[in-house]
């Protein structure tokens, strides 16, 4: 089936905002990518804000999904780190957005309500899922604890990207959803009892 000229133009500037910043591409660039006119991208595409518009929306949408937690779930450990592992896959899709973040909120700032949103939904998430292990009797934390927690949680998912690529000399293509993964768990691992505690580090071995 024939891709459409507009999905085209949203996957190549996608790979191109990844590996190179979205402040230096430009619609030019992303045409002779394309090997296409600037006009036929402008037929699609009035700026390359509208471009960053719907790939922001792409990412809220697949945000939504992966965060709508039901309140009485009982999340297993294993399952628990399959979330983790689709949490961070979903923002090395979309790095462009946590490289430059601040720049971007800038330069376009209808975006920055929605993406507050997104932090809260994160932070939302992390308070279910923690209360559900508490529910399961493996983890022990007061409230307190748990909002100290569950926000240090979503400071590391939001900003991980932008660490691990400074990490590694700048190298936006070098990032390793893993880690963010294998970090988050040993984040959670003090407050777990020991066999909980040991069973969460062979998981996170896995992600090393």
């Amino acid at each position: 089936m024939k891709v459409k000229t507009r999905d085209r133009i949203l996957s190549a500037s996608l790979a191109l905002f990844n590996e190179l910043g979205e402040p230096n591409v430009t619609t030019l660039l992303i045409s002779d990518e394309l090997d296409i006119s600037p006009g036929n991208l402008y037929y699609h595409f009035r700026s390359k804000g509208d471009i960053v518009g719907e790939l922001f929306g792409h990412y809220r949408e697949a945000m939504d999904d992966l965060l709508a937690i039901p309140d009485d779930v009982e999340v297993s450990l294993d399952q628990l780190g399959f979330f983790l592992h689709l949490l961070f896959e979903t923002l090395e899709r979309y790095r462009f957005l946590y490289h430059d973040l601040v720049n971007i909120l800038t330069r376009y700032p209808e975006l920055k309500t929605p993406f507050r949103r997104i932090l809260k939904r994160k932070e939302a998430g992390f308070h279910t899922l923690c209360r559900s292990l508490s529910r399961q009797n493996m983890m022990s934390l007061d409230d307190p604890g748990v909002e100290a927690l569950c926000q240090q949680l979503t400071l590391t998912v939001c900003y991980w990207e932008s660490y691990d690529s400074l990490r590694d000399l700048g190298n936006r293509n070098g990032v390793d959803p893993g880690r963010g993964v294998y970090q988050v768990l040993y984040l959670l691992m003090p407050h777990l009892p020991g066999p909980v505690r040991d069973e969460l580090e062979l998981i996170a071995r896995d992600y090393q």
